[in-house]
């Protein structure tokens, strides 16, 4: 395996970094097992990761991750694993599973998606079956994956307080692979059996701010435990509300906005002595699949948006109107797979990390948003592979599975190697991405809905 090139100019500092946190690994995995003992992990979750070599964070925390077809199937059992675990903590007595995807019924690429993590949960030993909340779905339809696997919808049943389908099936736990960006049908609400992630966890109701928030005290607490600034582990942040991007209502808070986050990041910079021009990164408070995002080095590129940037801020998933923005501290990414720039993705499945996968963009900028149309999920070894996005390459997805392909040394950080190690670079990709898990966990918590709901 090799791990993606870093710039030269910044090795040094990675290699640091890196030191710092083997050096304390096992005060890290006890503080860990503590936090969990404290804190009920998501069911899953997905983190995006930018490793800019001063600096290495989260940036975005997905509920409902849509990628599980690109994880390395050697790795099958350690999902299985963590399914377990997962299933067990939310019903102990769980033999069987409804998995609730989104209504993408013509991404052949999120099927191959649902029908992965069906796999996941059918050999960690539970009975798995497909409940569709599309209005089109009014029989079981079976339908054909990206690979040419099967999977097979069934529509969604509702008897007093709980959810089945046409033959009785009603396990008790219902587990959502969509996200809500629409809202929280009818069907869902006030239910009897366990629902994961909880339905306030979706992006009706969720915003990254809050996650940030919850994260910002985490951050605090990791970073005095390994004795790091805690800069180095956490993007500023602020929240702008009332916001139309169309009618350029609210252009001058967020300006303003802006302004005031670059210029706390300059002033890091220069006591770091960063040559780097600071940026800010201007994405929808709610929603995924990098809709409503943009990448800002000065405030005057708020105010001078043309019409067509004004029109992709503001609206998201399902057409839903932006008007709440996180404005969030942009981090370089200096790492680059075929000369084309990249960023780690982390899977995770209770509090356990599962797999991940390079996300690469060659015509974006170390400064942009890799989460666009024209990525790519690249191996380790091998040519790179599609991510799905439009493409219709059974061959090139096949081979986006084969990244990462040591992650089973994650557990097992190398720490006396003091050279480029592929083992302890996976193994900090790790630990960044169980700080935002666990951020998530209290941000759940936090935005908990009142007792007797759902």
């Amino acid at each position: 395996m090799t791990l993606p090139a870093i710039a030269a100019n910044r090795l040094a500092d990675l290699q640091a970094f890196e030191r710092a946190i083997l050096e304390k690994q096992p005060q890290i995995e006890a503080w860990f097992r503590a936090q969990w003992r404290a804190h009920t992990p998501p069911f899953y979750g997905s983190v995006d990761i930018r490793n800019s070599g001063y600096k290495m964070a989260s940036i975005d925390m997905n509920l409902f991750p849509g990628g599980f077809n690109n994880l390395n199937p050697q790795f099958l059992p350690l999902a299985a694993a963590a399914a377990q675990d997962a299933v067990e903590r939310a019903c102990e007595t769980a033999r069987s599973v409804l998995l609730i995807p989104e209504n993408h019924t013509r991404n052949t690429f999120y099927l191959q998606n649902v029908y992965a993590l069906s796999q996941i949960l059918r050999h960690a030993g539970f009975e798995v079956r497909l409940g569709s909340l599309n209005p089109e779905i009014t029989a079981a339809t079976e339908l054909e994956t990206a690979l040419g696997d099967t999977i097979v919808l069934e529509p969604v049943q509702r008897t007093r307080e709980r959810l089945h389908l046409a033959d009785g099936f009603s396990p008790c736990l219902v587990l959502l692979n969509n996200d809500l960006s629409g809202g929280v049908p009818e069907i869902l609400q006030g239910l009897g059996q366990v629902v994961l992630p909880p339905l306030h966890g979706g992006w009706i109701t969720r915003r990254k701010t809050d996650h940030f928030a919850a994260y910002n005290g985490v951050a605090a607490e990791f970073a005095a435990l390994v004795g790091i600034d805690e800069w180095t582990v956490n993007p500023y942040f602020e929240k702008i509300s009332g916001l139309d991007f169309q009618e350029r209502e609210g252009e001058e808070q967020l300006a303003a906005a802006v302004e005031r986050l670059l210029a706390k990041i300059q002033a890091k910079y220069d006591e770091k002595g960063i040559s780097d021009a600071p940026f800010v990164i201007v994405k929808a408070d709610a929603g995924t699949y990098g809709m409503g995002v943009m990448s800002v080095k000065s405030a005057d590129e708020v105010r001078s948006l043309n019409r067509k940037n004004r029109n992709k801020m503001a609206k998201v998933k399902e057409g839903l109107a932006v008007t709440e923005v996180i404005v969030q501290e942009g981090i370089y990414t200096y790492e680059t797979l075929h000369g084309a720039v990249a960023e780690p993705v982390v899977y995770m499945m209770d509090r356990f990390v599962v797999g991940g996968f390079f996300r690469v963009h060659e015509g974006r900028g170390t400064d942009e948003n890799l989460n666009a149309s024209g990525m790519r999920f690249v191996p380790l070894q091998g040519n790179i592979a599609t991510s799905g996005a439009g493409d219709d390459d059974p061959q090139a997805l096949a081979q986006s599975k084969r990244a990462f392909e040591q992650w089973e040394s994650l557990g097992l950080p190398q720490t006396h190697r003091t050279d480029e190690c592929e083992s302890n670079r996976l193994y900090v990709y790790g630990v960044m991405a169980r700080l935002s898990l666990l951020a998530a966990s209290i941000e759940l918590e936090q935005s908990a809905a009142p007792a007797g709901a759902a």
